[in-house]
């Protein structure tokens, strides 16, 4: 079988690359914190209440409790109506920026697109908590759901959803609720993920500089343990995936390798890459975005809706 990245390009999304290049053209590339320092100056500079992304109707905030641990949460519910499904969310931040309320927006019309309930994660943030708070706090959430979500949302279907490190923490996720035998999730959505923290893979190595990697997997011996890389883990038995990221995304390399040991595994994977398309671009306001977008809803759709 010959194989190319063409191959995992819907040929619906090429007529949207000239305007994708053409809003990049004006946008500088992005770059996240490289030093504690910066870290310190970009969170004091962040606002200090999510007012600006609130939804309306506003979503509960909550500590949940699972296996002697807690964690807070946000839940945003449908109106007026019940809810078809659960998807916990796992917020982006590079895993020392970001909280569950910056997803409001983005969470709230998830609710209204697909009348299903969202809980985002307000998982614990490095470098004052490193490996392993977030995916502790991201495990004792999948926890609480999977033993309360059809009493209080009254439905049992649940989906993860992760966006970059979020990704990472979801597939993380996935492994530990897995290794205790509990099979609560229909499948996960992935954008854009970074799944070998180690810098063992070549996909590895060319985030291998990033100052995410000391602030959350420092003080860890071993990051090739699944935990922090998943790449490395056993991936047998793991729900359905859907898979997003940019062709020009620096990730690109390292989601083709997690999708092929997914595979190997006996996973389902849907593997969607956009042209013209760089880390994280679904939060920018482009065509190729809201395709990707739209797709996602439409995967998720299908996966909250009944069986049997």
């Amino acid at each position: 079988m010959r194989l190319a990245i063409s191959a995992f390009i819907d040929p619906a999304t090429v007529p949207l690359v000239a305007e994708s290049r053409e809003f990049y053209a004006r946008r500088p590339p992005g770059r996240g914190p490289g030093t504690l320092g910066e870290l310190m100056r970009i969170r004091a500079a962040a606002p200090t209440a999510p007012t600006a992304r609130e939804s309306t109707p506003a979503p509960a905030e909550e500590t949940v409790s699972a296996d002697g641990r807690e964690v807070r949460v946000r839940i945003h519910t449908p109106t007026g109506k019940a809810a078809r499904g659960v998807l916990l969310e796992i917020h982006t931040g590079g895993f020392f920026l970001g909280s569950a309320a910056g997803s409001d927006t983005r969470n709230r019309r998830l609710v209204e697109a697909l009348d299903i309930a969202v809980v985002s994660v307000d998982y614990r943030l490095a470098p004052e908590h490193p490996w392993p708070a977030a995916p502790d706090d991201c495990e004792t959430a999948a926890l609480w759901l999977a033993e309360h979500a059809a009493a209080r949302f009254g439905t049992s279907r649940l989906v993860i959803a992760g966006f970059s490190a979020g990704s990472t923490l979801a597939a993380a996720t996935l492994i530990r609720v897995r290794d205790r035998g509990i099979d609560a999730f229909r499948g996960a959505v992935l954008q854009c993920g970074t799944y070998d923290l180690s810098a063992r893979t070549p996909a590895g190595r060319r985030i291998a500089d990033e100052y995410f990697l000391a602030a959350y997997a420092g003080c860890t011996a071993d990051r090739t343990r699944p935990d922090v890389s998943p790449v490395f883990g056993d991936l047998r038995g793991l729900p359905p995936i859907l898979m997003v990221v940019g062709e020009e995304d620096i990730l690109l390399e390292d989601n083709l390798a997690m999708a092929t040991r997914l595979l190997a595994a006996g996973v389902e994977v849907d593997l969607r890459v956009y042209p013209a398309s760089p880390h994280a671009f679904t939060s920018h306001p482009t065509s190729m975005a809201r395709t990707a977008l739209d797709g996602i809803d439409e995967w998720l759709r299908h996966r909250f809706a009944p069986t049997g």
